[in-house]
């Protein structure tokens, strides 16, 4: 620290109120803090062909910041977002899981997600390629 800070911070008496003036010198507003994670929640699109783990483990950590700027949702509104931002290839579980009502923690919600992805994307068709046969195939009534 300058010497001058230095001797601002001399003044004050003990360590909390110290942190208290610093934070409010240096710290990013709360406001902007919570405009960029409710961007970056509402806003992000998991690409095709991902790990729905890492999505979630993304996901989870934003609901986490949510809920330490208090500004939290509601667990509903939590699920709505998440499956939102899955791309086409899981609508059948999104269908699957809207029409049977399931109440889900999102905890629970992301190991369901894993367990469909292991057992939906697992076995991805092979595409074989070989060689065109260069020998002509003989017609029908041709002679040997």
């Amino acid at each position: 620290m300058t010497n001058e800070i230095q001797k601002q911070y001399d003044r004050l008496e003990d360590v909390p109120s110290i942190m208290l003036r610093m934070k409010d010198v240096y710290a990013v507003p709360d406001r902007h803090i919570r405009y960029a994670t409710t961007k970056a929640f509402f806003g992000i699109k998991m690409a095709e062909g991902s790990s729905v783990q890492s999505h979630g483990v993304k996901m989870l950590s934003l609901v986490e910041k949510f809920e330490d700027l208090k500004a939290g949702l509601d667990n509903d509104t939590y699920i709505d977002v998440i499956l939102q931002s899955l791309p086409p290839s899981y609508d059948p579980f999104i269908v699957n899981y809207n029409m049977n009502g399931l109440e889900k923690s999102i905890h629970e919600l992301i190991n369901m997600l894993v367990q469909y992805e292991a057992t939906t994307h697992k076995s991805e068709p092979a595409v074989l390629v070989g060689e065109a046969s260069t020998s002509k195939a003989k017609g029908k009534g041709a002679r040997r």
